[in-house]
């Protein structure tokens, strides 16, 4: 039977690689790597960078370009699984070219905020390819942005929030601590109080990783200009930050 390793590789720093991931990969005869366009890829480039420090034997990469969605739809749901079971035709052809150890690389983690691993159900719910599957988990990017600003997730006995920018501006903050991630409209600038933290990343462990933190309603401008000249210069940004009411 063929088998298939979804492998967390951090936040793009190739130090963050685990060795259970290392070995993973080692075992993998090919990669699928899902492209995201010209603009995006150096995030390709990270990936091969991170194969060619740790995995020493022979070995392909299959990539896959990603097929596009709609950005901004009223039936948000829909489209992103109309997205996913797009995605699982081209990954179910990609594995068929496979008669072993297929491997994905994920950004970050594949348990939080990725869709690898129910593009894989989509896949096996199909029936056309019979494989296993294991999950390596990897180093998040808000374990990333915690470490790199030295600070704790949460105060001593409270909750963290774990959402969107979309769901951010929609509900508000949640009880404790909000870390928010996929926000390509600066929701934060929206989030009501003078008594706001904010510590912000972008391109955690990437050369061009850019910190910044403070009073919310101080430094939110800075983060913007500075959000927009980044993504301007590298055409896409992934950025992560957390809230904090005092």
């Amino acid at each position: 039977m063929r088998e298939l390793s979804v492998i967390g590789i951090g936040a793009g720093d190739p130090d963050q690689v685990t060795m259970q991931a290392v070995k993973a990969m080692r075992r993998a005869e090919a990669f699928f790597v899902i492209g995201k366009g010209a603009e995006k890829r150096e995030l390709v480039e990270v990936r091969t960078a991170i194969l060619a420090e740790y995995v020493e034997g022979p070995h392909r990469i299959i990539e896959i370009t990603d097929p596009p969605r709609d950005r901004t739809p009223e039936d948000y749901t829909g489209v992103v699984q109309d997205w996913h079971e797009r995605r699982a035709e081209l990954l179910e052809a990609a594995f068929e070219q496979v008669d072993g150890v297929g491997a994905i690389l994920v950004w970050g983690d594949p348990a939080l905020y990725d869709s690898t691993l129910r593009m894989i159900e989509h896949v096996l719910a199909r029936g056309r390819v019979d494989f296993d599957y294991t999950v390596i988990p990897g180093v998040t990017s808000i374990a990333a942005l915690a470490a790199r600003h030295r600070v704790v997730l949460h105060r001593i006995g409270e909750p963290v929030h774990v959402t969107t920018g979309r769901k951010l501006r929609e509900q508000g903050l949640g009880t404790g601590s909000t870390v928010v991630m996929l926000d390509g409209d600066t929701s934060f600038t929206e989030v009501p109080g003078d008594d706001i933290h904010i510590w912000w990343g972008a391109y955690l462990g990437m050369p061009d990783e850019t910190l910044i933190a403070g009073n919310l309603r101080e430094v939110e401008h800075e983060i913007v200009t500075r959000r927009a000249q980044l993504r301007a210069n590298k055409g896409w940004i992934m950025d992560v930050y957390l809230l904090r009411a005092f």
